[in-house]
This record gives C-alpha cells, sequence and structure tokens, in this order.
C-alpha cells in the first residue's frame, strides 16, 4: 500500500519529461530520444526579419517585373523601335526577359533560403 502511494505522488505530472525526451518508432522497435539537438542554433538577425538577403532581392525583381518595366512600356512605347526591334519581337521580348528573371532570382532564392 505504501509503494502505491509514492508511485502516486511520483507519476503527478505525466508530461514532465515531454519537454527532454521523447519516444520514436525506429521500426525495429521504440527508442526514446532527447528533443535538444547541440546542432541548433538560435535564429540569426537575417531569420528574424522574416526576409533576409534572398528575400529582399525576390522583392526587388518583383517590383521591377511588375512595376519598372511595364512603365517603360506605358511611357516609352517608342524605345524598343528606337533599339531596332520589330513591334511584334518588341512586345514578346520585353514581358519576357522580366519573367525570366524573376523565375531565375525565384530559384535562387530557394536554393539560398534552403541552406
Amino acid at each position: 500500500m505504501s509503494s502505491e502511494g509514492s508511485n502516486a505522488n511520483a507519476n503527478t505530472d505525466p508530461n514532465a519529461d515531454a519537454d527532454r525526451t521523447r519516444v520514436v518508432n525506429t521500426g525495429d522497435g521504440y527508442e526514446r530520444v532527447d528533443d535538444a539537438d547541440p546542432d541548433d542554433e538560435p535564429p540569426t538577425d537575417a531569420d528574424a526579419d522574416g526576409l533576409g538577403r534572398a528575400g529582399w532581392v525576390l522583392v526587388a525583381v518583383v517590383v521591377i517585373a511588375f512595376l519598372v518595366v511595364p512603365g517603360i512600356i506605358y511611357v516609352r512605347p517608342t524605345a524598343p523601335g528606337e533599339l531596332g526591334f520589330r513591334f511584334l519581337a518588341a512586345m514578346l521580348v520585353l514581358p519576357f526577359l522580366p519573367a525570366l528573371l524573376l523565375g531565375v532570382t525565384a530559384v535562387w532564392s530557394l536554393v539560398a533560403g534552403g541552406e
């Protein structure tokens, strides 16, 4: 009877060790592992602001692709002709260049953000 009383007091908080260890199914059986990973590093300032360098470059390219290039086409529609492009070629190439730049930058920011 006294063993039941001491056992009941020992298990008053079933989640006492939940923040330190957990049980994982490894396929061959169950194994207890620590949640605290010594390789974990605290977030840096770049992670704290949310975007980081790659994110701000992506924002700049989006602004160029959606505001600057269409603005140039709107303000100076004769600029491609002055550079030697025919109208049809200019209207195909001018939207393609920002789209290509946006795609390359998106892939670069994804790869840079994964490191």
